[in-house]
């Protein structure tokens, strides 16, 4: 198999680098190759251009590369913080630029763009690691969780990927070491879950 791991968090000491790290790890140790971008290091280009948008478009290099890496994958992991219940701005670039059309969904024949259209992606599963300073209750009953919604059905719910998972790790602000290296045990424990060891 072929995970695709993205993630979006500034500070190379983040927990964020930490759980991207331990699901590279996790992956390659079940004998799976992996995709891994870190979008603020590779100082990606969230701004989609009206040039891009026609599907016929000729794309720039680095996001036809991006393209091609998601069409293949058979899981996708994507690793980011809680920021205004919503992904970091260089992540939402990344899902405007490349989780495009004819790549990630395409509309069926007749349909003019108004309709629900047909997912392409390939991927088995996505899985979301998300890191919080909001408490569980509160980001669901004050903020609705935004995060769930956005990624379980307006992005892979619509382009293919039915089968999904979601885990917070919150409050991360006054978390300890302990709680840290549990949580990246539940890391570890989501990818063997849903990108299990390849058998012989």
């Amino acid at each position: 198999m072929i995970i695709s791991v993205i993630l979006a968090h500034p500070d190379p000491k983040s927990f964020n680098h930490a759980i991207a790290s331990a699901a590279v790890e996790a992956i390659k140790a079940n004998g799976h190759n992996v995709f891994y971008h870190d979008l603020y290091q590779e100082k990606f280009d969230p701004l989609l251009q009206t040039k891009e948008i026609a599907n016929d478009t000729i794309l720039p290099a680095v996001i036809k590369i991006h393209c091609e890496e998601i069409a293949a994958a058979s899981g996708i992991v994507i690793v980011h913080p809680n920021w205004w219940g919503q992904p970091p701005a260089i992540l939402k670039g990344w899902v405007d630029r490349v989780i495009r059309p004819d790549v990630a969904y395409e509309f069926l024949e007749g349909d003019s763009g108004e309709g629900v259209p047909k997912g392409l992606l390939k991927a088995q599963a996505a899985l979301i690691f998300n890191t919080s300073n909001t408490e569980t209750q509160r980001e669901k009953n004050v903020f609705g969780d935004p995060l769930e919604t956005i990624w379980k059905n307006c992005i892979f719910g619509l382009c293919g990927v039915t089968n999904f998972h979601r885990r917070m790790f919150n409050v991360v602000v006054t978390s300890t070491e302990d709680q840290r290296r549990n949580w990246l045990i539940d890391v570890e424990k989501d990818i063997n879950t849903f990108f299990p060891q390849e058998t012989v």
